[in-house]
């Protein structure tokens, strides 16, 4: 676990360096967004992937594991926009925004490793297809939660799928840098 441990902060930390770039050259223009469009688009970056996957032809040239990035930092957004947006202005200093993303980052590191306790690390035998599907699972899940106002009668609510998603793309970067998956 010790392992785990340290390959997921070194792929958060290479997340966390985009994302607070991206803010420094954006500002917090992503707090405009609803969190079904946060949706969208992580659907768009996962859809892209597995075609990518299936096809073997990446015609738009950028790499598979950007991709994941842009999951794991679009679900970042996506649960500062179901936890905190009524907290919040749509221009956010950066350096508010990467108190906010420490936050989230932190309470999905927490998570997984509760959850791959439990799991005994499962994930190291996954391929990064599967983990794309189970990504494309959640993204589904969440947009019938969201076609049904939020209104679950037994499943997890929004954020903890996109918790599940974030830590299922720190998953495939783990694959992809240390491990030379597909």
């Amino acid at each position: 676990m010790k392992k785990t441990e340290e390959e997921y902060n070194e792929i958060i930390n290479k997340c966390r360096d985009i994302f607070d770039k991206k803010t420094r050259d954006y500002g917090t223009s992503w707090r405009i967004l609803r969190p079904s469009s946060l949706t969208d688009q992580i659907f768009i970056k996962a859809q892209r992937i597995r075609t990518v996957q299936e096809t073997g032809e990446n015609r738009v040239g950028e790499s598979i594991d950007l991709e994941f990035v842009a999951i794991v930092n679009y679900c970042v957004m996506a649960i500062i926009q179901t936890e905190k947006s009524v907290e919040l202005e749509i221009e956010v200093e950066p350096e508010k925004a990467m108190q906010l993303y420490n936050e989230v980052v932190n309470e999905a590191f927490e998570l997984m490793m509760k959850k791959n306790h439990d799991y005994g690390e499962a994930w190291r035998d996954m391929r990064v297809s599967s983990l794309t599907d189970l990504i494309l699972m959640k993204l589904l899940r969440v947009k019938q939660i969201e076609d049904n106002k939020g209104v679950t009668i037994i499943s997890e609510g929004i954020a903890s799928n996109f918790f599940d998603m974030l830590n299922y793309s720190v998953f495939a970067l783990i694959h992809i840098y240390f491990t030379n998956a597909k």
